[in-house]
């Protein structure tokens, strides 16, 4: 019988995979075939995902701690390249939000979603050059075709605007500039580095505000979630009526991380349930 697996000996980086969408990729590249490093600023939580993928089946490592960290991207790069012999496919996902209006939104906000959806992905890609562009350099000089993946995730509060979060929008667009880059840099050395921008996927990001829930960010307590009646409201704006799951999300990123994208590259899919505003 075929194997229908799509990723079957590769390797994948995939960080913020401890929860939500993040997780939900990591399980469905580790059922395609993937070896995984799991990451989350949460040391427990990424434990927690790599157990469940290899009791499953599957091959999974962690990589603990924080995108932002300056030291984190090196120590990635060489655990996915120490622990599976290289990389194939890098998924640039962590991150929050830490919203404002802009006149109440402090440098300190601004600096912080920045630096997480947008500094720490250019710091990532830059850090797997010697395993991604130069690996690929030798191939080609060897006659071979490697096609190897990035995906960069965006959202319509990036490519559309969303109002109170000036900050996220900026580095959410800025990171599908960084993709377009990217694809005219390394296209030449079968790299092919696309985005996906997502709309309203159920994550703890977008659960009810009033759980109350939050998570620590520089030292300060930062509130997840939306307003209840906001997010009633969206809904109405989603041409298919709801907002998406985890899993559904995770689907578009396979597709450009398996071989059937080869030819796709420079572009953000919009994951969004068909609304776009």
């Amino acid at each position: 019988m075929s194997d229908f697996r799509l990723l079957v000996g590769k390797s994948a980086i995939v960080t913020g995979s401890g929860r939500g969408i993040g997780k939900a990729i990591a399980h469905l590249f580790a059922q395609h075939g993937a070896s995984v490093v799991i990451n989350d600023i949460d040391a427990d939580v990424a434990e927690t995902t790599a157990k469940e993928i290899t009791e499953a089946g599957g091959t999974a490592v962690v990589c603990a701690g924080s995108v932002t960290d300056v030291e984190f991207p090196e120590r990635v790069v060489k655990t996915a390249a120490e622990s599976f012999g290289g990389i194939d496919i890098l998924v640039n996902n962590a991150g929050y939000t830490w919203d404002s209006v802009i006149q109440n939104m402090t440098d300190e906000q601004w600096y912080a979603i920045i630096d997480v959806h947008l500094t720490a992905p250019f710091r990532i890609i830059r850090a797997a050059t010697p395993y991604m562009r130069e690996v690929a350099k030798k191939e080609i000089e060897e006659g071979k075709q490697v096609h190897r993946k990035i995906i960069n995730i965006s959202s319509t509060s990036g490519v559309a605007g969303n109002a109170g979060q000036v900050n996220y929008s900026a580095g959410k667009m800025g990171i599908v500039g960084v993709t377009k880059t990217m694809a005219k840099e390394w296209g030449r050395f079968n790299i092919n580095v696309n985005a996906v921008a997502y709309g309203f996927i159920e994550t703890r990001l977008t659960q009810a505000k009033e759980k109350q829930e939050t998570i620590e960010r520089e030292g300060k307590q930062v509130a997840l979630g939306i307003p209840e009646a906001m997010r009633q409201m969206s809904a109405k704006f989603i041409p298919l009526g709801r907002g998406g799951t985890p899993a559904e999300a995770a689907g578009p990123v396979l597709f450009l991380a398996s071989p059937l994208s080869d030819y796709v590259t420079g572009h953000c899919v919009l994951v969004t349930g068909g609304s776009y505003v």
